[in-house]
């Protein structure tokens, strides 16, 4: 799943209190747990905010079709060595030869140290990244890779319910598979526009065999499109619910969630949640006197990247930190989960969600 093409970042949670508080506590665990501290289901602490991710070259070993438009890499150390292990949800950063820097959930095996396997959807009307992995990233090409880090951990309660739309079976497919190793009572719900947009239909099966009456997979052309609450009545008693895809199939679960049994709901997005209480304010261009206007209903980085063409940007959802500007005057009203109140104060801003109260102006620093 792209998670860069993939407002601020939704909760990881939503709705139940007893859940919201685990999750707070599980947001500060690390990205970079050891395979022995996975297996028993304990994730070290997360690194500071201001922590760069590591940046190693690595190869593309495989690359292989998995279903119309989607793809798969599989990326190794060019020596063969190892690489740092990684859990359920994990992602990691592409920096393209362009210069693009895209995020992908982790959807192989974590138990294999020497290949990172991803998966794309080539987006006809995207931003490029998609396409750029299609067409440039072929067999033994090197590419930049930061990471791997967690936005999305699996905490393996003892019910879960796994809901994928399309492409967001990426992170939700070892989630399966570590709640099947652990004996977990869990469901997978695969959705899709049809079966050959359905990227792994083979490993699914494969896991459905071994797993009989735990796997569903819902093509709409078959089943028609799923009402959200009939996808969250598939949860095992009063389980926990993972659920990434389309923003809204997304948006229907989080509306649902109040009327099912399920305890907890953890999401991750494809895209930017929709802006639904943004407020029209100002941006002006350091000492250019270039003022840009920000509408209610567009963020403040899609503005500034109309502008200015070459401003990084990745996830889009104030995690990464890709697309940070200084504000030199003006009130921000911050909405990321990057940065550090020490570097809000000294102005650090991510536009991609971050906005200044209505009618207001930031002085950017460029």
């Amino acid at each position: 799943m792209d998670i860069s093409a993939p407002v601020t970042r939704p909760p990881d949670l939503y709705g139940r209190p007893r859940g919201d508080s685990f999750m707070r506590k599980l947001a500060a665990f690390s990205d970079r747990a050891v395979a022995g501290l996975v297996r028993r289901g304990t994730p070290p602490r997360r690194p500071p905010a201001t922590e760069l991710p590591v940046i190693r070259e690595l190869v593309v070993a495989a690359k292989h079709q998995e279903a119309e438009d989607v793809v798969s890499l599989r990326l190794a150390a060019p020596d063969g060595g190892t690489l740092p292990p990684w859990q359920p949800g994990a992602h990691i950063e592409l920096r393209l030869p362009s210069g693009r820097k895209r995020q992908y959930s982790l959807c192989g095996d974590p138990a294999d140290r020497h290949r990172y396997r991803i998966a794309v959807r080539r987006i006809a009307d995207g931003a490029g990244g998609s396409a750029e992995v299609h067409d440039a990233l072929g067999e033994g090409v090197r590419v930049a890779v930061a990471g791997p880090r967690n936005a999305f951990p699996f905490a393996a309660e003892a019910c879960v319910l796994l809901i994928a739309g399309g492409i967001g079976i990426t992170p939700i497919l070892p989630m399966a598979r570590e709640a099947a190793r652990r004996g977990l009572d869990w469901r997978l719900v695969h959705t899709g526009r049809d079966r050959g947009s359905m990227p792994f239909a083979a490993e699914l099966a494969e896991l459905a065999a071994a797993a009989p009456g735990r796997v569903s997979i819902r093509p709409d052309d078959e089943s028609g499109v799923p009402e959200a609450a009939d996808l969250l009545s598939l949860s095992p008693a009063a389980g926990a619910v993972y659920c990434c895809g389309p923003a809204p199939m997304i948006d229907g679960v989080r509306r649902a969630f109040g009327g099912s049994q399920a305890s907890a709901l953890h999401f991750e997005r494809f895209a930017p949640a929709p802006i639904t209480d943004g407020r029209p304010f100002e941006l002006q261009l350091g000492d250019t006197g270039r003022v840009l206007p920000v509408p209610y209903d567009r963020s403040a980085l899609d503005v500034l990247h109309e502008a200015l063409p070459d401003l990084p940007f990745s996830c889009r959802q104030g995690f990464c930190g890709t697309c940070r500007v200084r504000v030199a005057h003006g009130q921000v009203d911050h909405r990321d989960r990057r940065l550090t109140d020490t570097e809000r104060a000294a102005g650090a801003m991510l536009p991609c969600v971050s906005r200044a109260p209505e009618g207001e102006r930031l002085v950017l620093k460029l």
